[in-house]
Formats: structure tokens, sequence, C-alpha cells
């Protein structure tokens, strides 16, 4: 991967995706005392940054590779993503997803004509289940996160914003399953010549900081965050990508992500979902290092379910 492999992968999914906005609050850039840019992926299609990945995944593969299909193992917005990814461009997708995922998810995915296969609520059982569809049907599997076609995707996110904003000194982007920080250390790389990339990691989901730490991926022995887009761990194609090109990765507590995301709520008025406040939340953790810098944050995403806002529930900031 080169600066011109990527402009090339922003060429051929640029008609699947919005070129998302770049939003300023003189509000938080007082509170932070820096200039603070928020790439809206809040605002991509289907809701999230990884219609990106998905775009380009599907764009990657063979005619004949197209006609059998793809299958995904996802809970969440990638199966959204790859759902309506594949749906614009007459692709079957076949999508794994556990009996218990909410209902919300599973009519997105409906919506977006994906095909839903059920199995049982773990990691094994997915892969299991995605395994034998891929057997049966000959569909090529995508990986949510741990693809390089996904990878290079979600790296065009921080391309644009480099590309309005190529002084930046700084981009902040939530980490769960690597996809997205990888591909934004990427583009930092190729598009700056300065710009360094550190990762917002809840502390109770913490297996990429530990794996910085350790030099091998890490996992995490239970998930209890709210931030349940980030529960997942790093896979062997984004690690190695990681660990050279990301600066480094900051803890945030529970009670952190929600006031995080509420400040954005409030004081910006969009919709964003607590994985995305993750990020931010580390910049203010850590805001008198950051003191008089240009601070690029990606928003992740919006798909929060709004019956159940985690600032609505007092004793949730008690934690």
């Amino acid at each position: 991967m080169n600066k011109e492999m990527l402009l090339q992968v922003h060429q051929r999914v640029k008609p699947y995706i919005h070129r998302t906005p770049v939003l300023t609050s003189e509000l938080i850039n007082d509170m932070v005392q820096s200039q603070v840019y928020f790439k809206c992926e809040n605002f991509q299609k289907m809701g999230a940054f990884k219609m990106r990945g998905a775009a380009n995944a599907i764009l990657s593969l063979s005619n004949e590779e197209r006609s059998k299909g793809v299958v995904t193992h996802s809970s969440g917005n990638f199966a959204q993503a790859l759902s309506l990814a594949a749906k614009k461009m007459g692709v079957k997708a076949y999508i794994v997803m556990p009996k218990n995922a909410p209902q919300v998810k599973k009519d997105a995915v409906k919506t977006y004509e994906g095909e839903i296969i059920e199995c049982d609520s773990n990691p094994i059982a997915r892969e299991e289940m995605a395994a034998k569809v891929q057997k049966e049907t000959g569909a090529t599997f995508i990986h949510p996160s741990n693809d390089d076609n996904v990878i290079y995707g979600q790296g065009t996110a921080a391309m644009e914003l480099l590309e309005d904003y190529p002084e930046l000194d700084y981009i902040f982007s939530p980490v769960g399953g690597g996809g997205l920080i990888a591909g934004t250390a990427l583009a930092a790389t190729f598009f700056s010549d300065h710009c360094k990339v550190i990762g917002g990691e809840p502390k109770n989901a913490d297996d990429a900081y530990r794996s910085l730490q350790s030099g091998k991926i890490e996992f995490n022995d239970q998930v209890n965050t709210i931030a349940d887009g980030l529960r997942t761990f790093l896979g062997d194609r984004n690690f190695p990508i990681i660990k050279e090109y990301v600066d480094r990765i900051i803890r945030v507590e529970e009670s952190e992500i929600i006031q995080a995301m509420k400040l954005i709520w409030e004081r910006m008025k969009i919709v964003i979902e607590p994985s995305s406040a993750v990020a931010f939340a580390a910049v203010l953790k850590e805001k008198e290092q950051f003191k008089g810098k240009k601070i690029g944050v990606i928003i992740s995403g919006g798909n929060v379910d709004v019956n159940n806002l985690p600032f609505n529930h007092k004793e949730m900031l008690m934690v």
C-alpha cells in the first residue's frame, strides 16, 4: 500500500459513499484549548465509516467472485454496511448474526436485503457458521476489520480529513477490531509528514492497549463497556500496521465515554454512538498534552438506540 494506491481506493469507492463533513465547535475548542476538527462519519451511508471498507472489499472482487456473493459475521455496523454495499452492486450478502442480536440491527440488515443466518452468541460459533455458509454457497468471506481491502477503505475517511486540513498535528480514532485505526494510520503516513495517530479505547476492553505493550495480540476476558462497537479484538492484518504507525492508545473510563458523548450531543447537536465518543474522550482526558495543537477526531458512527441513551441513566455516570 502506498499513497497512490490509497488515492485509487478512494476513487473506486466514491460513487458508493458520502464525503462526510468536518464540524467544529468554538466551545469545545475553548474547553480543550486546541483546534478540534470532527470528521463526521455518523453522516455516512448506513450511519458509520464501515460503508467505506465494505464497498472497497466488494469492489476488489472479480466478477465471478461477486456472482457467488459475500459473507461476514457481525452483529453491528459492518453487517449493515456489507448488506447495503452488496445491494448497491447487485451482490448477494449472507450475514451471520448471533441469535440474541438486537432486533433493530436485524431489521436494518433486512432493509438492505442481507440474508441473516443466526448462530450462537460466541466468537467460535460465528466463525464456524460463516465458514459453513462460505462452503455451501461459494461466497467470499469478508472480515469486518481484519481484511486488507476493508482497512484501505476505512483509511479514506482520514485521507479526506487531511485533504481538507493538511496541517493537523494529531488524528484520534476509536479502537475496536482495528480496521479504522489501521487505515487512519496509513492515511496519516501517506498524506502528512508530521500528523500522529492516537487511539482511544475503553479501559474495560483495553486489548489493543495491552497488545501495543506486549507486542502481540492480546484478548479480553470480559468486555463490560458501553462502547459496544469496540468489544472486538485486533487481527493479524491490522496489528502490524497499528504497531508500526500508531503513536499510542489512551484508555478511558465508562463515565468519561458517557460525558464525551453527552457533550457532543448537547453542544454540537449531532447524534453519535458511544463507540464514537471514545476518541473524543481520549482528547478530553489528556487535553493538557495537546494544548494549542490541531486535532482531528473521527466520529465513527451514529447508530444508537435513542430509547436507551446512557446519559439518561444517572447511575451509569457513577461507573
